[in-house]
């Protein structure tokens, strides 16, 4: 079938929608790095700065909240790439097979994505540690008082009584957080992490299919947001409020 005269050059090939699925690809495991790491700090962070008023707990919200994003990716690939010993960068850049089994192999990530799981990771941080903080002060004074007039220790009170009604309280924003770290994973083609947007704009060099690439790529951060989110807010929302 042949396409409307307002879409240029044709459709894209095969191919090169195999080349944007290896860049989803890249952009999911990018995302579940950062989802991990940053939700864990971001959860002490939360936790230490309700059980503490140190101005020191509250640098990396004024801090890293405060810088974009964009200027952090670049910080850490360029700034502190600088800063390291030249030997550590050219071990860094390159190739290291951990394992492999003819054509599929398992090796360390490249630099610039370190450095993006890094730059994403504090950045997710800063916001997940204020929606848990958030969730902790929802949680009234009265409920660490029963907690503890019951002999439970100040940690079990945590565990037990207050963790449970801030999580609920917390959820709706830690999801938020955890979609917009999908979507701020694209700012990373700018140090080469070959993600979901940096292969489309590699098509669009390629072949001049600008819109065909990136509206396929659309597509793709569509149904992926929407189907973390129906399964993180369906599913696993509901077990949450029955536990609550």
């Amino acid at each position: 079938m042949n396409p409307p005269a307002w879409l240029g050059n044709g459709w894209l090939d095969w191919p090169h929608i195999l080349t944007l699925g290896q860049g989803l690809l890249i952009t999911l495991l990018l995302s579940v790095a950062v989802i991990f790491t940053g939700t864990i700090a971001g959860v002490l962070l939360g936790i230490a700065r309700h059980q503490s008023r140190s101005r020191i707990l509250a640098l990396p919200h004024h801090l890293i909240r405060n810088i974009p994003l964009l200027v952090q990716v670049l910080f850490w690939y360029f700034a502190v790439g600088s800063l390291l010993p030249e030997e550590w960068m050219f071990w860094l850049n390159s190739p290291h097979v951990l394992w492999q089994a003819g054509d599929i192999f398992l090796g360390l990530p490249s630099f610039e994505f370190m450095a993006a799981w890094v730059a994403l990771s504090l950045y997710a941080m800063a916001f997940i540690a204020e929606d848990i903080r958030s969730g902790m002060n929802a949680v009234g004074q009265g409920q660490w008082n029963a907690g503890r007039a019951l002999g439970l220790r100040p940690l079990d009170v945590l565990r037990w009584v207050i963790w449970p009604q801030a999580i609920k309280t917390a959820w709706p924003p830690l999801l938020g957080q955890w979609l917009n770290t999908i979507k701020n994973t694209s700012l990373t083609m700018a140090i080469g992490v070959m993600e979901l947007s940096y292969r489309s704009r590699q098509i669009d060099a390629q072949t001049l299919l600008t819109f065909q690439s990136f509206a396929v790529a659309s597509v793709f951060y569509v149904l992926l947001i929407v189907l973390v989110q129906r399964t993180l807010a369906g599913p696993v929302a509901k077990p949450l409020r029955r536990w609550v």
